[in-house]
């Protein structure tokens, strides 16, 4: 049975409890800083979506300040990480460069920016201009400059395409930015192994955590909101008691 850890905290902080050397895999969305971005845009964003990430007050930090938080969590993050372990990191395209710059000043080799292609995103704006149906993700080595990569000698493209959420996966609660379990199941197969130590410091609603646990491997979660720790908690020790 896996192990797991789950923190209702900052991450900083509690990353600050977690062994040195200890991760295999750190695989995380933190936020993307867009939401004065998107508040100022001609959007119906807002009305299309009731927990508009925008206004949730994580993701609307000035971006000098922001860059100041992403600074701090590579900086704990890279006391962590197992040398060789890896690293994936879902970020909004026009935040890459600042975040691959930040990361490799922590020892993070940066390997390749990739793309999630949702294949049936929401059509907002579907009239004015191009649909957003891609999210990138950056993956890094920490120390070393090739890690785990199970891909049993079968090409894997740069990109995944999955669907968005499904309902089933909303049972307890739907994250504004939640992930589909098939997308973070791609990752966790292919850049860490069974018995594995896998860390979401921005676990959301626990998508990371579940996969983790369906693929034996064990988990320490992070999640500083109290709504949205208690959904990736309950989803967590439902697959648990399940197993």
């Amino acid at each position: 049975m896996s192990k797991i850890e789950l923190f209702n905290d900052d991450c900083m902080k509690a990353m600050q409890s977690i062994q040195s050397d200890s991760i295999d895999l750190l695989l995380t969305d933190p936020p993307y800083n867009l939401g004065n971005f998107m508040k100022n845009r001609d959007t119906n964003l807002k009305k299309m979506r009731t927990n508009f990430f925008g206004d949730a007050g994580w993701d609307n930090l000035e971006f000098e300040e922001w860059k100041k938080t992403i600074n701090s969590f590579f900086k704990e993050a890279s006391r962590v990480m197992k040398i060789g372990g890896a690293a994936i990191v879902f970020m909004s395209a026009i935040k890459v460069e600042t975040v691959i710059e930040i990361a490799e000043s922590y020892g993070f080799y940066y390997k390749t920016t990739g793309i999630w292609h949702k294949l049936n995103p929401m059509p907002r704006n579907m009239n004015l201009h191009f649909v957003n149906s891609t999210e990138s993700w950056i993956y890094f080595i920490y120390k070393k400059k090739t890690g785990t990569f199970n891909n049993q000698s079968k090409l894997i493209h740069d990109f995944v395409e999955t669907s968005v959420v499904p309902l089933k996966e909303k049972k307890f609660g739907k994250h504004p930015t939640q992930k589909p379990e098939c997308l973070m199941n791609h990752f966790i197969g292919l850049l860490s192994n069974e018995g594995d130590v896998v860390l979401d410091p921005f676990m959301g609603s626990g998508t990371t955590g579940v996969v983790a646990q369906q693929m034996n491997r064990d988990f320490i979660g992070i999640e500083l909101d109290n709504e949205y720790y208690d959904i990736a908690k309950k989803r967590i020790d439902e697959y648990g008691n399940k197993t």
